[in-house]
């Protein structure tokens, strides 16, 4: 089995699982919370990336993983694809909680997933989705930049979730950066290759934006 069905298979089987138990089993023994790491509750850090809060959370991380996890698993083999996919989960499990409440708990692949897609974007920026209609490293930095404004003006973006943890995101892609920079002999082109395509989604958007408008 490749890696990356692995992990998906896991973060299916895992969440079905703890949709059957306890609330107070699964607060204290699946989710990752700050309360949970004084009480020295590490394995919560493993059992938290696999744990979803529901079933729409669940397929949506999962086409993200499909999507991305194939392709860096395609290009840098499985050993790297776990270790960035694990290394970027526990890095932004154990910092986010510095800058959200002190009761916050986290859940769900997703910051795991942005690591991977970073190094996605700086390996190979040009491989399409024909889910998203876009080159893979378009849809990553568009995604990033997205958390970012959510982050930094969460009022000015329509479908603000406060039970999302948009800085666990921020945290994860900045993660995979340095992995797709060790993992890429032609980063920095690859990175130049995705602020053009950003510049030319851009520039199609306010074409088309004033085209609707009559301009």
């Amino acid at each position: 089995m490749r890696a990356n069905t692995f992990l998906i298979v896991l973060c299916v089987a895992a969440s079905f699982w703890a949709w059957q138990q306890n609330p107070t089993f699964a607060q204290q023994n699946l989710i990752f919370s700050y309360n949970n790491l004084l009480q020295r509750r590490l394995w919560t850090l493993v059992t938290a990336l696999f744990v979803h809060a529901n079933l729409l959370h669940l397929i949506g991380n999962m086409l993200f993983l499909f999507i991305f996890g194939n392709t860096l698993e395609k290009n840098a083999g499985a050993r790297a694809h776990l270790a960035t996919f694990f290394c970027g989960g526990f890095s932004s499990f154990l910092l986010s909680p510095l800058f959200m409440p002190r009761g916050a708990a986290m859940l769900g692949a997703s910051a795991a997933i942005f690591t991977v897609a970073a190094c996605v974007m700086l390996i190979q920026p040009l491989k399409f989705s024909w889910l998203f209609l876009a080159p893979q490293g378009l849809v990553a930095l568009i995604y990033f930049i997205y958390n970012l404004v959510v982050v930094s003006r969460p009022s000015f973006v329509h479908g603000y979730d406060p039970h999302v943890a948009y800085i666990a995101h921020i945290i994860g892609f900045l993660v995979g950066v340095p992995f797709g920079v060790a993992l890429s002999r032609h980063w920095k082109k690859n990175l130049l290759l995705t602020l053009l395509l950003l510049v030319v989604y851009l520039a199609i958007l306010h074409a088309a934006r004033n085209l609707l408008l009559g301009r």
